[in-house]
């Protein structure tokens, strides 16, 4: 079944049809509360999207960029929600996410666990704890 497509699409549910948000209630949350901007404006749900468009969508702590290249409006797949959205993120911004990952009080790769007893010990004589 080929994707819904249409001319005219609202932002949220473009935001929810793309998969930028799990719900389109979030979506609509995230407009009202500026965190998606298109041309340095916070935009309000009801605003209707163009093909090319540049939307900024702040996810703490960084800000995602995005180009839209097409008007999907229902959900659809991963796969083919790539044909509708460009990412354009700057890389500096991304880096800012890996760095956030190591700055954390102790990092602990995925996949250990908890700690062991006596690792609990050691965490608690560094001060971590």
């Amino acid at each position: 079944m080929a994707p819904k497509i249409e001319e005219n699409i609202r932002i949220d549910k473009w935001l929810w049809a793309v998969r930028l948000y799990k719900t389109r209630s979030l979506a609509t949350n995230a407009c009202k509360n500026n965190q998606i901007i298109i041309d340095s404006i916070g935009v309000k749900p009801s605003r209707t999207l163009k093909i090319g468009d540049i939307i900024q969508v702040k996810r703490p702590p960084i800000v995602r960029t995005y180009r839209v290249l097409g008007l999907l409006a229902q959900r659809e797949s991963a796969k083919v929600v790539a044909d509708f959205i460009e990412d354009i993120t700057p890389a500096e911004e991304l880096q800012k996410l890996e760095i956030l990952k190591y700055v954390k009080p102790v990092y602990r790769e995925r996949g250990l666990g908890r700690p062991t007893k006596k690792e609990r010990r050691s965490l608690e004589d560094f001060g971590y704890l």
